[in-house]
């Protein structure tokens, strides 16, 4: 058993409470792992397919007040249509470039960067961003956008 400034571990912490943060660690690398197959498979298209699976059917997925997206919306179908359909349409190559992820038990934060180009206007942007996934029994059950709307609608 380790010993930590001549303690055994062992009598910090009991059995069970070891368990219980090997099983937390555990859930939190599962639901890391989750999030993640959303953004890097190795298409658009893989990535919408992992994300139909990931989410809960009610799943409610809430764009940031300001952007042009805004609202909640719940379930895949709605998420398709009134997000990734306009986005696919509306805008030249419109991407997420994730810089890193920060997670603990059912929550994960993703940041980076958006950017595209608006089709009607041809302006480009670059927008920072986060995502807030919430995970509950190996499904996300909701998401929430936090970005830097002022330059997405200045390129619109």
């Amino acid at each position: 058993m380790p010993i930590l400034n001549g303690v055994s571990t062992g009598s910090l912490v009991s059995e069970p409470a070891q368990l219980s943060l090997i099983e937390t660690a555990r859930q939190t690398d599962a639901n890391l792992a989750l999030v993640k197959s959303t953004y890097e498979g190795s298409s658009s298209a893989e990535n919408a397919k992992n994300l139909q699976h990931a989410l809960a059917s009610d799943a409610r997925w809430t764009e940031a007040a300001g952007f042009p997206y805004a609202g909640t919306y719940i379930g895949f179908s709605a998420i398709a249509t009134k997000v990734f359909a306009r986005l696919e349409t509306e805008w030249d190559n419109y991407r997420v470039d994730i810089e890193d992820y920060v997670a603990q038990g059912d929550k994960v934060f993703a940041f980076g960067t958006y950017s595209g180009t608006y089709v009607k206007t041809g302006k480009y942007f670059s927008a920072r961003v986060a995502h807030l996934w919430k995970i509950h029994s190996g499904k996300i059950v909701s998401f929430e956008q936090f970005v830097d709307s002022h330059s997405v609608v200045n390129a619109m």
